[in-house]
C-alpha cells in the first residue's frame, strides 16, 4: 500500500531537521516527492507556498534545475485556477537566487584572478549548452597554469547555464495562461538583459526561438480556459512591447539576421492589432530597420526606411502641436533632429547603386522571382503600398523640402551628382564633402556606396563627351584623398562588373590602356541604350550634354512621327477642324455619359462589395464547417484514442494483477516450502516452475518425506549407538590416566599469570598516582581564585535567580489577578445568561398557559353555540311534531264532514259551509304563530303547508275522491312527511358529532338560518 500522506507543515518540519544534519539532498528529495504527489490537489496553496519555496532554494543551491521544473509544473497546475499571485512569488524567488548566484560566482572569480575583467569570462563561451571539448579538458590536465577563461570555466559558466536554464524553464511555464502574462513578458525581458549583459548571442538566438514558437503555440490552443489571447489589445501591445526589445537587443549584439526576424515578428503582430502602435515604437522600428538595411547593404530599403522614419517625425510633430498626441507616445521633434533625418534620407538615397554592384551569379540561374519576392516582403516590412525606386524617393523628398532641412555638405553633395553635369571635376567637387562625411562616425557608412555612385556618373557623363579615354585619365578623374583612394584594380573591377550584368557598355584595351565607349547604334544592350544606365535609367536625373548616335537611332520613328503631325497642323487646316470637332464629340460624349457612366461604377461597386460581402460569408462558413468538422474528427480521434488507451490499460492492469497473483501464489508456495524445511534436506521441487503445484501437494510430499527421513535416522541411530557405545568406553579409561597432568600443568599456568598481571597493575597504578600527586600540586595554587570566581558566579546567579524569582511572582500575581477577574466575568456573565434564559422560558411558558386558555375558552364557546343549537333544533322539532298532529286531525275532522256532507244532502253541505269559518278560525291563528316561528321549513313549499294556508284561507275542504281510502294520508302528505325527515336527519348527524368537536377538533359554523337543511356536497363546497 502507498505510504500516508504527509502534511506540508510536517513535511517542511523533517526538511528543515535533514538539512540541519547536513543531509539537504534527502530534504530536496522529500520536498520534490511531497510537491508532485498526486494527493497534494486538495491541500490548501498556503501551506505549500513554504515548501515550494524552500524546494526552489535548495534546488539553486544543488543546482538541481530538472527537480525543481517538476516541481514548478506540477505547483503551476495545482495552483493556476485558482491562486496566480503564488506562482508569481515563487518564480520571482527562484529567478531572484539563480541571478544572485551568478554574481557571487562572479565576485569569486575576481577574487581568483582580481587582474582581469569580470565581464570578459562569458563572452569567450560560445554556448552554454556545450560540455567541455577533449582538448580543453586534456589541456587543463596537462597545463598547471590557470587563466582567466578556465576559471570562469570553472565558477561562473555553471550558474550561467543554470540561469539561462532558470529562464528558460520559467518562460515555458507561464507561456499558455494569460493571468501570468505580465510576469511572462518581465521575465523575456530579464532574459533579454542577461542575453546583452553576457554577450549571449546563441542563447539569445534560442530565446527569440522559443518566443516565437510559444506565440503560435497561444495562436493554435487559443480555445484552451486562461489562453493567451492575441485580439486582446493588451496583451498584443505587451507581444509588441516584449519584441521591440527583442529587435533592439539584436542590434546591439550585431545578430542582424536574428534582428530581421524580430521585424518580421513585429510586423504581424501590427497586422493583427487591432489598436494603432505608438509613434515612439515606430520609430524605433524604423530605426532599426535602417541599420539592419545598412548592414545588408540593401541601400534601396535603407533609403526606404529613413524615409518613412523621416516621415513618422513629421507627423508626430503635428500631432503634438495639435495636441492629438501625448509627448510621450511620440518622438522627441527638435529642428536639429529634422535636420539630422532630413540628411540621413537624403544622403541615403544618393547611396543608391545607380548599376547594380552585386556579385552574378551566372546567367543561368533566374533570379527575377526571387527578387520580386523578397522586394514584396521587405516593401510589406515598411508598410508601403509598392516597391520603392531611387526616382520616387528623390521625387518624394524634394516634395517634403527636406534640401532646405538638410545639411549644406549634403544638398552640395546632391546638386553636384543630380543636377550638374562636369564629368572632369566631379570627384575633385566631392572630395571635401566626402572628408566631412567620413568624419561623422554616423555617415561615414556611406562613404563606399558613394564611391560606386560617383564611378557611375563619371562613366555616364564621359560616355556623352568620349568615345575613348585613357585609363590613366579616368584613374585622375577618380582620385579622392587617402584614406578613400580608389585604386585601379577597383575602377577595373566596377567596369567588368558593369559588363558582366549588361549596365555598362565600356571595353577595356590592357595593351593602349584604352576605354572605348561602346558606339553601335544598333547595340540592344541596356548600357548602349540608355548611356551606360541601368534599366530604371529614365528614372534618373542625370544631365546629357548631346543625343549619342544610338540615342538618334532609337528615337527616329518617333521625331519622324512629331514632324509629320505638325506639319499636317500648317498645311492642312480641315484636319486641325477634324481634330477639334472629334474632340468636342469626345468631350460632349464623355459629359453626356459621365453620370451613366458613373451610375454604373457604383452599381458595379456595390455588386464587387456584394460579391466581397457573399465570398467573406462563404469563406467564414466554410472556414466554420471545417473547424467543426476538424473539431468533431479531433473529438472522434480523441475519444478513440482514450478508448484505446482505456482498453489498453485495462489489459495492463488485468496482465498485472493476475502477475501479481501469481507472484504471491508462488511466494506463498515457497514460504510453505521453507516452512516445511527439516533439517539440510528439502522438498525435491522446482522452484521456478510452480504452476501445476497447490499447499495441498507440497504438504503432502512433506509428510511423505518426513516419514522416509524418520526411518532412515532411527535406522542410523540403532546402528550407531551400538558401535558409539564401545569406543566411548575405550575413551574414557584413557583419558582418566591423563587427568591429573593436565590439571597441574593448568594450575601453574594460571599462577604465573595471576604474578604477571598482578605486577603489571602495581607498577601501572604507582605511576598513576604520581601523575596524579604532580597535577594535585600543580593545580593547588589554583583553589583559591577558583573559589572566589565560584562564589562570585554563585553570588551573581543567587541575585539572578532572585530577580527572575522576583519577576515570576509579580507574573503570577498579575495572572492570578487576571484568573479572578477573568473568573468573576465569566460568572456574572453566565448569571445574565441564566436570567435571561429563565426569562425567555417563563415567557414561552406564560404564551404557552395563555394559548391553552384561550383553546379552552374556544371550546368552551364552540360548546355552548352547539348546545343552544341543538335546543333550537329540538324545539323546532317539537313544534314541526305538534304541526303534524294538528294537520292530522284536521284531515280527519274533513273526511268526517265529508262522509256526513254526502250523507245529509245538499242543505247540510250548506250548514256545514257556513259554520266552518268560525269554527276553525282560532286554529288557523294558531297555525299563523307556528308559521311565524318556522319560517324556514314553511319556505319550502311543502304540500303540506300549503294545503293548510288553502284550508285556512276559508276554502272548503278537498272532497273525496273516487277510490280514496278513509282513515290514511295523501301522497303529497307523505312527501311532506319525508321532507321533513331529511331536514332533521342534518341535526342528528350534528348532535353526534358534538362529543368530538368538544374534545379539541374544529367546530362548525352555525348556518345562521333556523331549521335550513343543506345538502352534504354544498357543505363541503362552503367549509360548514
Amino acid at each position: 500500500m502507498p505510504p500516508p500522506h504527509q502534511k506540508p507543515e510536517n513535511v517542511l518540519k523533517r526538511a528543515h531537521e535533514l538539512m540541519g544534519v547536513g543531509q539537504s539532498q534527502a530534504a530536496l528529495v522529500l520536498l520534490h516527492e511531497h510537491i508532485t504527489s498526486k494527493r497534494i490537489r486538495n491541500v490548501p496553496i498556503a501551506s505549500l507556498e513554504p515548501v515550494m519555496i524552500l524546494l526552489v532554494e535548495q534546488s539553486v543551491e544543488q543546482k538541481k534545475g530538472k527537480l525543481a521544473k517538476d516541481a514548478l509544473y506540477q505547483y503551476k497546475n495545482i495552483s493556476q485556477n485558482t491562486h496566480v499571485g503564488t506562482i508569481e512569488l515563487v518564480l520571482k524567488k527562484f529567478i531572484e537566487l539563480a541571478e544572485e548566484k551568478v554574481k557571487t560566482a562572479q565576485a569569486k572569480a575576481d577574487e581568483v584572478q582580481s587582474s582581469l575583467e569580470t565581464t570578459a569570462s562569458a563572452t569567450n563561451i560560445d554556448d552554454l549548452e556545450a560540455t567541455e571539448t577533449p582538448e580543453s579538458i586534456l589541456l587543463s590536465t596537462v597545463s598547471g597554469e590557470q587563466s582567466r577563461d578556465r576559471t570562469d570555466r570553472a565558477i561562473v559558466t555553471p550558474w550561467l547555464k543554470f540561469l539561462w536554464e532558470t529562464y528558460r524553464t520559467v518562460l515555458d511555464i507561464l507561456r499558455n495562461n494569460a493571468r501570468l502574462e505580465i510576469m511572462y513578458q518581465s521575465t523575456a525581458t530579464q532574459a533579454f538583459e542577461f542575453c546583452l549583459r553576457y554577450s549571449r548571442k546563441t542563447e539569445f538566438r534560442r530565446l527569440c526561438e522559443l518566443l516565437r514558437n510559444h506565440v503560435q503555440t497561444a495562436a493554435k490552443y487559443s480555445a484552451q480556459m486562461h489562453a493567451i489571447n492575441l485580439n486582446d489589445p493588451d496583451t498584443l501591445q505587451r507581444h509588441l512591447e516584449t519584441r521591440f526589445q527583442q529587435l533592439n537587443v539584436a542590434v546591439e549584439l550585431e545578430l542582424w539576421q536574428e534582428a530581421f526576424r524580430s521585424v518580421e515578428d513585429i510586423h504581424t503582430l501590427l497586422n493583427i492589432s487591432k489598436r494603432p502602435p505608438k509613434n515612439i515604437m515606430m520609430a524605433n522600428y524604423y530605426e532599426k530597420l535602417t541599420r539592419i538595411f545598412l548592414v545588408a547593404e540593401n541601400y534601396l530599403f535603407h533609403a526606404a526606411a529613413w524615409s518613412r522614419y523621416y516621415n513618422l517625425l513629421r507627423q508626430s510633430a503635428s500631432m503634438v502641436a495639435s495636441g492629438l498626441g501625448k509627448k510621450s507616445d511620440n518622438p522627441v521633434t527638435s529642428e536639429a533632429d529634422f535636420s539630422k533625418a532630413a540628411s540621413f534620407v537624403l544622403l541615403s538615397a544618393l547611396a543608391i547603386p545607380v548599376i547594380s554592384t552585386s556579385r552574378s551569379r551566372g546567367a543561368l540561374v533566374d533570379l527575377d522571382e526571387a527578387k520580386k519576392s523578397k522586394n514584396s516582403r521587405l516593401t510589406h516590412l515598411l508598410g508601403m503600398s509598392q516597391a520603392p525606386t531611387r526616382a520616387v524617393l528623390f521625387k518624394d523628398a524634394m516634395s517634403k523640402g527636406l534640401l532646405k532641412r538638410a545639411h549644406p555638405e549634403i544638398r552640395e553633395l546632391y546638386r553636384i551628382l543630380e543636377v550638374e553635369f562636369h564629368p572632369l571635376s566631379i570627384c575633385q567637387k566631392i572630395s571635401p564633402i566626402l572628408a566631412k562625411i567620413g568624419a561623422d562616425s554616423d555617415m561615414e557608412k556611406y562613404v563606399t556606396p558613394l564611391q560606386q555612385v560617383i564611378l557611375t556618373r563619371l562613366f555616364q557623363q564621359l560616355s556623352q563627351v568620349y568615345e575613348t579615354v585613357d585609363v590613366e585619365f579616368v584613374e585622375n578623374l577618380a582620385k579622392f584623398p587617402e584614406p578613400f583612394h580608389i585604386k585601379r584594380d577597383t575602377i577595373e573591377k566596377f567596369i567588368m562588373n558593369g559588363n558582366k550584368k549588361d549596365d555598362l557598355a565600356i571595353r577595356m584595351d590592357h595593351a593602349t590602356n584604352v576605354l572605348s565607349f561602346d558606339a553601335d547604334i544598333f547595340s540592344s544592350t541596356k548600357a548602349s541604350s540608355s548611356l551606360g544606365l541601368t534599366g530604371s535609367s529614365d528614372e534618373t536625373s542625370i544631365q546629357k550634354l548631346q543625343n549619342t548616335p544610338s540615342d538618334i537611332v532609337r528615337t527616329q520613328f518617333s521625331r519622324l512621327t512629331k514632324a509629320l503631325y505638325i506639319t499636317c497642323q500648317y498645311i492642312d487646316p480641315s484636319f486641325n477642324e477634324s481634330r477639334i470637332k472629334a474632340r468636342d464629340i469626345a468631350f460632349a460624349r464623355a459629359s453626356a455619359e459621365a453620370d451613366e457612366e458613373h451610375r454604373e461604377t457604383l452599381a458595379r461597386k456595390e455588386i464587387i462589395q456584394k460579391r466581397k460581402e457573399e465570398a467573406s460569408e462563404l469563406l467564414a462558413r466554410k472556414e466554420k464547417e471545417d473547424a467543426t468538422r476538424k473539431r468533431i474528427r479531433a473529438a472522434q480521434l480523441q475519444e478513440a484514442e482514450d478508448r484505446r488507451l482505456a482498453q489498453e490499460q485495462k489489459e495492463r492492469e488485468d496482465r498485472r494483477l493476475q502477475a501479481e497473483m501469481d507472484r504471491l501464489r508462488k511466494e506463498e508456495l515457497k514460504k510453505q516450502i521453507a516452512d516445511l524445511k527439516i533439517g539440510p534436506k528439502t522438498l525435491d521441487i522446482d522452484l521456478e516452475n510452480l504452476d501445476n503445484v497447490d499447499s495441498n501437494t507440497i504438504r503432502a510430499m512433506k509428510l511423505a518425506q518426513l516419514e522416509r527421513e524418520k526411518n532412515d535416522i532411527n535406522e542410523k541411530l540403532r546402528v550407531t549407538g551400538k558401535r558409539i557405545d564401545h569406543l566411548e568406553r575405550a575413551f574414557r579409561k584413557e583419558e582418566a590416566k591423563k587427568l591429573p597432568l593436565d590439571y597441574e600443568e593448568q594450575r601453574q599456568k594460571d599462577i604465573a599469570t595471576y604474578q604477571k598481571t598482578k605486577a603489571q597493575t602495581l607498577m601501572e597504578a604507582e605511576i598513576k598516582h604520581k601523575q596524579s600527586l604532580e597535577l594535585k600540586h600543580r593545580l593547588s595554587r589554583l583553589i583559591p581564585r577558583y573559589e572566589t570566581y565560584r562564589q562570585s558566579v554563585v553570588e551573581r546567579r543567587h541575585d539572578e535567580f532572585e530577580k527572575r524569582r522576583r519577576d515570576a511572582e509579580r507574573e503570577l500575581v498579575k495572572a492570578m489577578d487576571m484568573r479572578r477577574k477573568e473568573f468573576r466575568e465569566r460568572k456574572s456573565r453566565e448569571r445574565k445568561q441564566r436570567a435571561e434564559q429563565e426569562r425567555i422560558l417563563r415567557e414561552e411558558e406564560e404564551k404557552a398557559a395563555k394559548k391553552a386558555e384561550e383553546k379552552a375558552a374556544k371550546e368552551e364557546r364552540i360548546k355552548a353555540e352547539f348546545a343552544e343549537i341543538k335546543a333550537a333544533r329540538e324545539r323546532e322539532r317539537q313544534e314541526t311534531l305538534e304541526i303534524i298532529a294538528l294537520q292530522k286531525r284536521r284531515e280527519e275532522e274533513a273526511e268526517q264532514r265529508r262522509a256526513l256532507a254526502k250523507a245529509a244532502g245538499t242543505s247540510l253541505s250548506k250548514e256545514v259551509d257556513s259554520a266552518q269559518p268560525a269554527r276553525w278560525q282560532p286554529r288557523r291563528e294558531m297555525t299563523e304563530s307556528n308559521s311565524q316561528r318556522t319560517n324556514s321549513l314553511t319556505a319550502r313549499g311543502s304540500y303540506s303547508a300549503a294545503k293548510l294556508d288553502d284550508t285556512d284561507s276559508g276554502r272548503p275542504p278537498p272532497l273525496p275522491l273516487v277510490g280514496a281510502r278513509t282513515g290514511t294520508s295523501s301522497w303529497r302528505d307523505r312527501e311532506a312527511s319525508r321532507n321533513l325527515q331529511r331536514q332533521t336527519s342534518p341535526e342528528r348527524e350534528r348532535e353526534r358529532s358534538l362529543p368530538s368537536l368538544a374534545s379539541g377538533e374544529k367546530a362548525l359554523k352555525p348556518s345562521g338560518g333556523a331549521g335550513k337543511y343543506i345538502p352534504l356536497q354544498l357543505r363541503k363546497k362552503s367549509g360548514q
